[in-house]
Order: C-alpha cells, then sequence, then structure tokens
C-alpha cells in the first residue's frame, strides 16, 4: 500500500519525461536551433517544428519507407530516429533535392515523366531511397532495385513505374 511519502518520492503527478533539451539540426543546408523533447523524432521535428512536410509519416513503426531521408547521405526511417541523435549531422528531405533555381533533380523529374506516382503519399520517401539505390550501385537489374526499394512501400502498386524512372536516372548518370 502506498503511503503519502511514497507518492512525494515518485515525482510530480502527471509528469511526462524529460523538458526540451536544445539541439541544432542541419536540414537542406540550413542551421535550425529547437528546443525538443529527447524523445521526439526526427520525422517528427522536420514536420511539426520545422514545417518540412514533404516526408510522411506513414506507419510510424519504420516499415513502409514514407519518411525516408538523409543523415550524413545515408538513407534512413525518420520515424525510426530521434531528432536529438542528429545533432551535428547533415538531414537532406525531399525539399533539399530542388536547385538553386528551383529545378527538380532528375529523379523527380524521372518520377512525373513515367508517371511513378498514384496517390503520391510515398513518393518523396520512395525519390530518397530511389537516389541512393543507383549511387550505391544497387540498381543493376530490376530485381535488385525491386530488392533494395523494398523498404518502400507503395500502396498504389506503382512499382513498374518507379523502376522506370529508377533505369531511366541511372542509365543517364545523372548528378547527385
Amino acid at each position: 500500500m502506498a503511503t503519502a511519502n511514497d507518492v512525494e518520492t515518485a515525482g510530480p503527478a502527471g509528469a511526462a519525461g524529460p523538458g526540451a533539451t536544445p539541439l541544432t539540426l542541419s536540414v537542406n543546408g540550413d542551421s535550425h536551433y529547437l528546443a525538443l523533447e529527447p524523445r521526439v523524432s526526427l520525422l517528427d521535428a522536420l514536420r511539426e517544428h520545422l514545417d518540412l512536410t514533404g516526408s510522411k509519416k506513414g506507419c510510424d513503426q519504420g516499415t513502409c519507407g514514407a519518411c525516408t531521408v538523409w543523415v550524413d547521405g545515408r538513407r534512413v526511417l525518420a520515424c525510426l530516429t530521434l531528432a536529438v541523435s542528429c545533432e551535428g549531422k547533415d538531414v537532406t528531405t525531399i525539399e533539399g533535392l530542388t536547385g538553386p533555381d528551383g529545378e527538380l533533380h532528375p529523379m523527380q523529374e524521372a518520377f512525373i515523366k513515367h508517371d511513378a506516382f498514384q496517390c503520391g503519399y510515398c513518393t518523396p520517401g520512395q525519390i530518397m531511397s530511389a537516389i541512393k539505390v543507383i549511387e550505391e550501385g544497387s540498381a543493376g537489374t530490376d530485381e535488385d532495385i525491386a530488392e533494395f526499394m523494398s523498404g518502400n512501400i507503395c500502396r498504389c502498386a506503382a512499382y513498374p513505374n518507379i523502376r522506370a524512372a529508377i533505369r531511366e536516372v541511372r542509365d543517364a548518370g545523372a548528378r547527385e
């Protein structure tokens, strides 16, 4: 049975966790100074605190790939990555692919050309992964592309068009 003393030492009622921690995130080449609770995911920091809503929250469990971004040039699932773990690292989102004059990345252009999206919800994560699949040298065959893109789910099943877009950019030797 709990006593009044037990309640006092247990901490304040309704305490949800640690308070906000100051951190700096470098996103798409810009530094952002934030105060976030340590349990905030990178995805929530991007969407809710930086208003970068291109990365989508699909499953929030790391199974769909809609939230794929790059951290120090490697693709990661932003819903499973803590924002505080990205301090001192370079984060790139779909918004960061646009060139200085607003030009689209070749992969974005190829997705449009090949109609590699239907509802478009998964498209930002698909594009972020597709660029890295080529850079990683894992886009040799359609089977390779399917395997190395398997972490990105398209509920509309635009996979043949996604592979066509990836092949086009791969074959063109597009810029990073």
